[in-house]
């Protein structure tokens, strides 16, 4: 492999190379394309996996900001997010590398067909860079598709051995042999840009123990490289940051615009409307299926206790559709959604304002309450859906002191829970992770009930 890179700083400042012979092949498309209306372009958001298309909400909210076509801003939702551990073998609630081409294929020409547009930009993360690598392999789909982002794709895998050989993530398995095996690894034709991470991606370590599997080798050394692509070393950004993050969207910008967006900060509306579907959390596995007879409640709370102001502002159950919504609100409401979906516990879920409109704030019911849950007066989580909690890193509070369930070093954990005694019950819990703050109140285990704070940043 061509590793000649050149480093400017390991702290912030991206490292930057072209690897094999992509330079030359980038250049004129990077001028001829910030030239042609990038922000008219139809840009199609591909999530990693156990994730959906919410995840891209603050993205999809700084192109807006930046004037991209809110209509041309496509983020879908895989059905079952995560992988099977063999790829041909069946396994309920996941799916395999060939189902998830074939989705986002057919959501490329629905696309395509729906908006006039001639070409797509696809940006995708962690699992998704992979079936978008997978799609493009094909000539007719790539001549469709203009420019293609990776944020923290596995491209050689998450692991590197004999064990585990049917895995899409096993660098040995036939899925990365053969997506790898040209001399440009980058799709033919396709203008790639690949954003990786310096040291801080959990799937992306000499040790897979991180990935999840104790025992096996961690990626080949060159790991997200990609040659054929455009690869920047963002710095010590986290495996989800690398595609959610204010300086992941700089990157993104760049690459499309040939220059610095106008603006980072996410410009408010006056009256923002939400609405989304509702998803399954079934036998403890993540789906973006949507969730019929989930009754869902939205309520205004106040900013520092989260107790409710007054009556719902919706209430609804969902049809088959799993929709909810739309529903008018301000960008100063700090908000509490409440969801009642058979199977599920009662979720009550906190979240900062939402400054900007959006058709895909997907809710979904928690995970399945545990012994250690019941065992409680009432359990509060804190997710963190658009990166890990790091520490040192990151200033990280629940409940007035700093989480013991996160692990120090990589960032490998986007969620920490409180449990709370029967004698505080009656107060509020904070959550509070660098400058975004919330409150929530606590609800009864007894009654199957959990609350969350959903962080947006």
């Amino acid at each position: 492999m061509d590793t000649a890179m050149g480093i400017e700083s390991r702290h912030g400042v991206s490292r930057r190379a072209f690897i094999g012979g992509a330079a030359a092949a980038l250049a004129a498309p990077a001028r001829a394309f910030a030239g042609t209306g990038a922000a008219n372009s139809l840009i199609l958001f591909v999530h990693g996996s156990g994730d959906s298309a919410s995840h891209w909400m603050t993205q999809i909210w700084r192109f807006e900001s930046n004037g991209f076509a809110r209509d041309r801003l496509i983020a879908l939702n895989m059905f079952d997010p995560l992988a099977r551990n063999d790829d041909t073998t069946a396994q309920p609630g996941r799916s395999s590398s060939g189902a998830q081409r074939d989705q986002l294929a057919a959501t490329l020409k629905q696309a395509l067909a729906d908006t006039g547009a001639g070409q797509a930009i696809i940006i995708a993360h962690g699992r998704g860079g992979l079936t978008a690598r997978n799609l493009l392999t094909e000539q007719s789909i790539a001549l469709s598709v203009s420019r293609l982002i990776l944020c923290g794709a596995p491209n050689h895998g998450l692991f590197d051995g004999d064990q585990f050989i049917g895995s899409e993530y096993n660098a040995r398995g036939a899925f990365l042999r053969r997506l790898n095996s040209g001399p440009s690894e980058a799709p033919p034709g396709v203008a790639t840009l690949n954003l990786m991470s310096d040291g801080y991606d959990r799937y992306a370590q000499r040790d897979a123990a991180v990935a999840g599997k104790p025992g096996q080798r961690g990626p080949v050394p060159e790991g997200p490289t990609l040659t054929g692509a455009l690869n920047v070393v963002l710095g010590p950004y986290d495996h989800r940051e690398l595609a959610y993050s204010p300086r992941a969207f700089r990157e993104m910008a760049r690459f499309l615009l040939g220059r610095d967006p106008d603006r980072i900060a996410i410009t408010p509306e006056a009256e923002p409307v939400l609405e989304g579907i509702v998803t399954g959390f079934p036998k403890g596995t993540p789906t973006n299926r949507p969730l019929a007879d989930a009754t869902g409640e939205i309520y205004r709370v106040d900013a520092q206790s989260g107790v409710r102001l007054g009556d719902p502002i919706l209430q609804k159950i969902t049809a088959a559709d799993g929709r909810w919504g739309p529903v008018t609100v301000r960008p100063d409401w700090p908000l509490e959604f409440a969801l009642t979906a058979p199977g599920h516990p009662a979720t009550h879920v906190y979240r900062a304002p939402f400054p900007r409109s959006t058709r895909m704030l997907n809710l979904r019911p928690s995970r399945p309450l545990t012994k250690n849950d019941r065992d409680s007066a009432g359990v509060v989580t804190m997710l963190r859906p658009r990166g890990y909690f790091g520490l040192p890193r990151d200033v990280i509070s629940l409940g007035g002191r700093e989480p013991e369930d996160i692990a120090r070093g990589v960032p490998t954990d986007a969620a920490t829970t409180l449990h709370v005694s029967a004698q505080d019950m009656d107060k509020s819990v904070v959550g509070l992770f660098n400058e975004e703050r919330i409150a929530a109140r606590v609800w009864p285990s007894s009654e199957e009930r959990i609350s969350v704070i959903e962080l947006t940043s």
